[in-house]
């Protein structure tokens, strides 16, 4: 048996590149599609027939959010110094900045909501964000896999999401990001002192 694929449709992609623009002014939490459709130029109907239900249209804005997350990650990591402290201090640049707030708050309105709805359009959605950020700081430090690490990564990871949630709930950015230029110091600072080590 010949199976066909529906090729993509240029509505619902326009659609949904409408839904995004709304989704990061208004959030996801409380989202109607009667109020969505009337912003975006549709209807409740249409947006059904396109999406399937609400939880499709939910789970492919949350692909189209993390779409332009790792598109912002890999730019904001390309062509450093391949060592974990300038991969935090490229990520930190990134994520201090303004324009990319929306973003960063629908990302963790969808991290928190799948932790406490783990089912439906949420489902891994904290999960695989772990693993992404991972593996942008994996690439953008270098090539080490061993144990340490893979904790030293860990480590990055939770003082960046850490300061991000402070960020975004404070909006000092000036105080949050002394933080992580101290942090990203002393990570340099003992990178240096392991390369020493090594070579003694």
């Amino acid at each position: 048996m010949t199976v066909t694929t529906r090729p993509p449709s240029p509505r619902k992609e326009e659609l949904l590149e409408r839904a995004y623009r709304y989704a990061l002014a208004h959030g996801l939490a409380d989202l109607s599609l009667r109020p969505l459709a009337a912003e975006i130029g549709s209807s409740p109907r249409v947006l059904l027939f396109l999406f399937g239900s609400k939880d499709g249209l939910v789970s492919e804005l949350l692909a189209r959010a993390r779409r332009d997350e790792l598109t912002f990650l890999a730019d904001a990591t390309a062509g450093r110094p391949a060592d974990l402290a300038a991969a935090v201090a490229a990520t930190w640049q990134w994520l201090a900045v303004n324009e990319v707030r929306p973003l960063l708050t629908l990302w963790t309105e969808a991290y928190a909501r799948s932790l406490s709805e783990p089912g439906g359009a949420w489902s891994g959605f904290a999960s695989r964000s772990v693993a992404d950020w991972l593996d942008v700081l994996r690439v953008a430090a270098g090539p080490a896999t061993d144990p340490a690490a893979e904790a030293d990564r860990t480590l990055a990871l939770a003082v960046l999401r850490g300061c991000l949630l402070d960020l975004l709930a404070t909006g000092d950015v000036e105080r949050v990001s002394r933080a992580v230029a101290r942090y990203a110091g002393l990570v340099g600072d003992s990178d240096q002192e392991r390369s020493v080590e090594a070579d003694e």
